[in-house]
């Protein structure tokens, strides 16, 4: 059954189909099994249940954020230590900041996903 809003957040990914249309909850769990390791793909309450499978995706992106943080805050203490040149640390500093907003603009995504999933199973 089709959203009577057909207003939806500017955070929603591009590759998840419009809840409500026709099998946009399998373009979500597709969407969201891509941002989990591997192994987690095949468990089959992650299979069954794309709530649950948003959930751990949530859960994924933001350790992924803690980790890029580090790596942002860690880099200009630790990488010279490695012996790279000054040019390539400014160019891993970037690259961390850089994933650091794209990260978050994925976690955005995931929730409005994960809230999407949620309401169509409070619904049913």
């Amino acid at each position: 059954m089709p959203l009577t809003s057909t207003r939806i957040s500017p955070d929603w990914p591009c590759q998840v189909k419009t809840p409500g249309s026709y099998d946009w909850e399998r373009s979500a769990a597709k969407w969201l099994r891509e941002l989990i390791p591997a192994r987690y793909a095949s468990y089959p309450a992650l299979i069954r249940h794309p709530v649950l499978l948003a959930r751990h995706a949530q859960i994924q992106v933001q350790q992924e954020i803690r980790v890029a943080r580090t790596a942002l805050q860690t880099a200009r203490a630790e990488l010279p230590v490695l012996g790279l040149p000054e040019s390539v640390i400014e160019h891993t500093i970037k690259l961390y900041a850089a994933e650091v907003l794209q990260l978050q603009h994925i976690a955005r995504s995931v929730r409005v996903v994960s809230e999407a999933l949620a309401a169509r199973v409070t619904v049913r």
